[in-house]
């Protein structure tokens, strides 16, 4: 083709002032695009200017800009790579935030039409589309006003409706656009893809494993230097500051607040708690549109290759807990029966089965969701597979050897810690519970009694005896004890003894989302004791006794707190603390008092 004549040229520059046909337009788009590869830029140069954006247009501007847009549409086989890689970078450049529905309208058949003609705009339309689900910064505030959640609405709508167009012309496009979303993540919470409508049906389950990926990658960016400890007495005993919280912040126990506190300013939590909550809201929008099934057998997948052996994981595992929480009978039951097969099988190395018994256990523990009769079916199993591996091994205690079998006895009584009230107070169960033969476990010469967390076995031998859930409870030792060697043996370099996955979730979005869902940990008073301390004399609490209790002692159903006369508490689960109120530590030991027990996680700042 020759050079682009004189009267083309005129002709060209008086479009904005004549009348042409669609063919006459593209005609002219098509010229000046191939002038280029002659070297003539001129006419080119010129289409390029109508696309820089201008602060104020006027209807004859912004009448050329939607008609230089249709035509590119027309001649998107004629656009190069490298001989029109100042076009593209205009385009790249424009936003729909800035323009109106006839511009937004242009642009987006623009994109379409490039993706659908060569394979190698693919990418680039579809993240031209996903950095369109981010405002301009000079926009940003008006999306709290009326008219900026009008123009949110107008261009998300036409990037959903974009993103469908090219997955049926190029089907592969779900699976490029996946990491596309995942790498351009916003630092600040912005409803995007992962929303109800059309994509989250074409793209939604291609891309959460990816999505998974980079939770988890944020997650372990999150320091806690000068936070953790390994110190594993605090698990159950801990005292609790009478520290001033913030409104609203009045159902955490103070440690946690401060906890909490301390990752304010932190961009990497700010940014995961956000994508959290993403997340979150795509589960739902799942459960709404009856997909949720199908989303968590992905999400199933994910984590068991991502998030199951990531033991610096602090909150990713709640995105799982979450679709639990929104459909206990099918997505609840089948994570607790996947973890109880990772653990069972001998086919998985012992790290993955000691962390996936602990996920279990952590799991049963603080779901509200999960039935009495569902924990109960799963402690047989756990009692069964302990019982079994006591028979075919007729060896001494060595916490090494035998990693596996100390998780799954540390498992079980920490369970207990958590359910021994709501197994007990359900006649069926409770007879479940007491023709399990765990003292047979209990005293084998593997003697997981003295290998398992201290706190743990301490917490559950104090229960166990109250309930009388063993015959010969004489033949325990009752008495408090310290952190072992023996348990940091078994629980290797990644301290998978003191692994306790759910514990309370500190990202405070997030937490707003678990919360109605999750049990937090509240002491059982056994008749007899003094603040969950035995007498001297070892009486022991009947049967009645350990379920008779009065209404105000009742916390959420499964979980109950016994309160001591005279003392001032809330009976409110969602407080946390079960401290008496006004009573300084002093006041406390001097009534030889000890402080009531919890739950906090021992590799995350609650440890505390």
């Amino acid at each position: 083709m020759g050079r682009v004549s004189g009267t083309e040229k005129q002709e060209f520059t008086e479009m904005e002032n004549a009348e042409f046909s669609d063919f006459q337009l593209i005609c002219h788009v098509r010229d000046a695009l191939s002038a280029v590869t002659l070297g003539d830029r001129e006419n080119y140069d010129e289409l390029v200017g109508y696309l820089h954006r201008k602060e104020s247009p006027n209807p004859d501007e912004i009448a050329l800009l939607e008609t230089t847009l249709k035509a590119l549409s027309g001649t998107v086989s004629s656009i190069d790579s490298v001989h029109h890689e100042s076009l593209l970078s205009a385009l790249y450049r424009m936003s729909l935030w800035n323009y109106g529905a006839s511009i937004m309208d242009a642009l987006i058949e623009l994109i379409i039409s490039l993706a659908a003609s060569n394979g190698k705009y693919i990418d680039w339309s579809l993240e031209l589309l996903v950095n369109n689900f981010t405002p301009p910064y000079h926009l940003m505030n008006s999306l709290k006003q009326e008219s900026g959640i009008e123009k949110k609405n107008k261009v998300l709508s036409r990037v959903h409706a974009a993103f469908e167009a090219i997955a049926v012309l190029v089907p592969l496009a779900p699976l490029r656009l996946s990491p596309i979303v995942v790498q351009r993540m916003p630092l600040t919470y912005s409803k995007g893809p992962l929303e109800s409508g059309a994509i989250g049906e074409i793209v939604g389950v291609t891309m959460l494993p990816a999505i998974v990926d980079r939770l988890i990658e944020l997650d372990v960016e999150i320091g806690w230097d000068g936070l953790l400890h390994e110190d594993a007495k605090g698990i159950f005993e801990m005292e609790l500051d009478d520290a001033e919280l913030e409104d609203g912040d009045d159902n955490m126990l103070a440690a946690e607040y401060l906890n909490r506190k301390s990752l304010e300013g932190n961009t990497i939590a700010d940014k995961l708690d956000s994508l959290i909550e993403l997340t979150f809201l795509h589960l739902e929008s799942c459960q709404s549109s009856g997909r949720l099934s199908e989303v968590f057998d992905v999400l199933l997948r994910s984590f068991k290759r991502t998030i199951l052996n990531a033991y610096k994981s602090k909150f990713t595992q709640f995105v799982v807990f979450y679709a639990c929480a929104l459909d206990p009978e099918d997505c609840g039951v089948k994570f607790a029966m996947v973890l109880t097969e990772l653990f069972v099988s001998n086919v998985y190395p012992p790290n993955t089965r000691m962390s996936a018994v602990a996920y279990l256990a952590s799991y049963l523990s603080r779901a509200k969701f999960v039935s009495a009769a569902l924990v109960a079916s799963i402690l047989q199993r756990l009692v069964d597979w302990c019982l079994n591996y006591c028979l075919s091994h007729d060896a001494n205690m060595n916490p090494r050897a035998h990693q596996v079998f100390y998780s799954g006895c540390q498992a079980l009584m920490y369970m207990l810690c958590f359910r021994m009230r709501s197994l007990m107070d359900a006649p069926r169960l409770k007879m479940q519970l007491l023709n399990m033969p765990m003292e047979p476990i209990l005293q084998h010469k593997l003697n997981p009694l003295k290998v398992c967390l201290p706190t743990v076995v301490v917490e559950f031998l104090r229960q166990a005896k109250a309930a009388k859930l063993f015959m010969t409870s004489e033949s325990f030792a009752f008495d408090d004890m310290l952190e072992s060697d023996l348990s940091r043996a078994f629980g290797g370099i990644d301290r998978l003894d003191m692994f306790f996955p759910f514990d309370p979730c500190l990202l405070k979005k997030s937490e707003s989302y678990i919360r109605p869902h999750f049990a937090r940990w509240s002491k059982i008073k056994c008749d007899g004791a003094d603040d969950g301390e035995f007498s001297e004399s070892g009486s022991e609490a009947s049967d009645d006794d350990f379920a008779d209790m009065n209404e105000n002692d009742m916390i959420e159903g499964d979980m109950m707190v016994s309160v001591q006369a005279g003392l001032d508490f809330d009976p409110d689960l969602n407080r946390m603390s079960i401290t008496p109120k006004n009573k300084p530590l002093l006041h406390l030991h001097q009534q030889n008092a000890r402080m009531p027990a919890r739950i906090r996680p021992s590799t995350s700042p609650e440890s505390l």
